[in-house]
């Protein structure tokens, strides 16, 4: 018997009853007949056989878990009509089950074949209930579809398409975005209007709500991962600061009490991790990391009776609204890096990390890519870099760049187990070993993993 023929025999005596009635139908979840404990040793496997590929020496891959459910602090959900009325829910999306998440030991719902999930067609689902999101994003939708209905004429001529919802850890803001599909090219004139009393509305029900806007779509859907929105009316504020408290990190050198917490500024559509639960410890693994560098730096220099300081530079790569770049000079650190260069391409993300107001951060907008091309020809050279690509990887430039930088340390943070593989292979080929394995489960249920790799190299 294989060893993936071993773990299908194993999931049947790990079955559970799922938490969500429409486990099956909405393709989100792919797990939830599965026990927890099941799930995250699929996934520690199913890891721990992608990364094989990379055929370099692994340490002991360690688990960070979930509360698995009620997590998520952000949904987008598909509008469209069912039985005469609005209605919420899922696509059963071929393109997110084609993922490079499947292909390892993967056990399809009962009564579907992987195969079967793999080539259906993308179909709609209502649904009553979400429950990996948090509990106020549910009800925020539950709100918005009952006054929708309500008043049907809110958006004449406009065709209600996708409603998006992001809350902070402890729901007590939220932010809403309508997409909506506009077969004409000029707005209907009484829409700003209507859609600011939609939001006094929703307000007085939900007093959490803090900013909401509306994005028009062509009037053809096409792919999510294409699709360009123009901005339209909006109201309220148009983010929110998003807190992660902040654990105390392993290894701190002499260790602190009482972390200060990670303060961020979120604008309406910016990404931001969504596990709500998992940040504080992800955080905590990064700056603990990056004083664990620092200080294995300072010791080559007493020995040779240079200067004492510590490298002063940190690279974030893939920024983002800078979730590491903050923690990378958190006031935490025994050791604190005195500059941090952040860099990010998208908006309104990098808008965002520019009006931090933290003078010993710099944001760079531009790829990863284009910056580390000119980065290679100065003179700074940063202590540690970290770097959270996209799907696809960082890829063999970005790492062949890396390699010719060599940062002592290296955070790479992945969601894509078979990209991080080949990402792995190219820099221990230029002297990078793996010194510690993470898998964070940040999306409990669901296929998809993220992993950090903490790469290190002599000195």
């Amino acid at each position: 018997m294989s060893s993936q023929q071993q773990l299908a025999v194993a999931a049947e005596f790990a079955r559970a009853v799922p938490p969500c009635p429409h486990f099956g139908l909405c393709g989100g979840c792919q797990l939830q007949d599965l026990a927890y404990s099941a799930q995250l040793e699929f996934k520690a496997a199913h890891l721990r056989t992608l990364l094989a590929a990379a055929d370099v020496p692994l340490p002991e891959l360690q688990l960070h878990a979930s509360p698995p459910l009620a997590y998520r602090n952000r949904i987008r959900l598909t509008l469209a009509m069912a039985d005469g009325q609005l209605r919420a829910g899922y696509l059963g999306d071929p393109e997110e089950h084609a993922s490079d998440s499947l292909g390892g030991p993967f056990i399809p719902p009962r009564g579907m074949s992987g195969e079967e999930r793999l080539h259906r067609s993308p179909t709609f689902v209502p649904i009553t209930q979400c429950p990996i999101a948090a509990p106020l994003l549910w009800r925020a939708a539950e709100a918005f579809l009952a006054l929708a209905n309500a008043d049907a004429a809110l958006w004449p001529s406009l065709n209600p398409d996708q409603l998006e919802l992001f809350t902070d850890a402890s729901e007590s803001r939220l932010q809403l975005t309508l997409y909506l599909r506009a077969a004409a090219r000029s707005l209907p004139t009484n829409l700003p209007a209507n859609f600011t009393a939609l939001c006094e509305s929703l307000r007085a029900q939900l007093p959490s709500l803090a900013g909401a806007a509306i994005a028009l779509l062509p009037p053809a859907a096409r792919s999510r991962r294409t699709e360009v929105p123009k901005p339209g009316p909006a109201w309220g504020s148009p983010g929110l600061n998003y807190t992660v408290p902040l654990l105390e990190p392993l290894s701190l050198v002499p260790p602190t009490s009482n972390p200060e917490p990670m303060n961020y500024w979120v604008p309406r559509g910016a990404f931001f991790q969504v596990n709500r639960f998992l940040l504080p410890e992800l955080l905590a693994l990064v700056t603990a990391t990056a004083n664990s560098s620092l200080a294995a730096q300072l010791e080559p220099a007493r020995a040779y009776n240079k200067s004492a300081t510590s490298p002063q530079l940190a690279w974030d790569l893939y920024a983002g609204v800078g979730l590491f770049a903050r923690a990378l000079f958190s006031r935490t650190l025994a050791r604190s890096f005195a500059h941090v260069t952040a860099v990010e391409i998208a908006e309104p993300a990098f808008t965002a990390l520019s009006q931090t107001k933290l003078s010993n951060l710099r944001a760079v907008k531009a790829t990863a890519l284009d910056f580390l091309r000119g980065a290679v020809i100065e003179r700074d050279r940063p202590a540690l870099i970290a770097l959270d690509p996209p799907r696809t990887g960082a890829g063999a430039e970005v790492c062949a760049l890396l390699a010719r930088i060599a940062a002592p340390t290296l955070v790479y943070v992945s969601c894509s187990p078979r990209a991080l593989a080949a990402d792995l292979a190219a820099l221990a080929a230029s002297g990078y070993s793996v010194s510690q394995l993470h898998l964070f489960d940040l999306f409990p249920q669901t296929m998809h993993i993220e992993t950090v790799a903490i790469l290190t190299r002599s000195l």
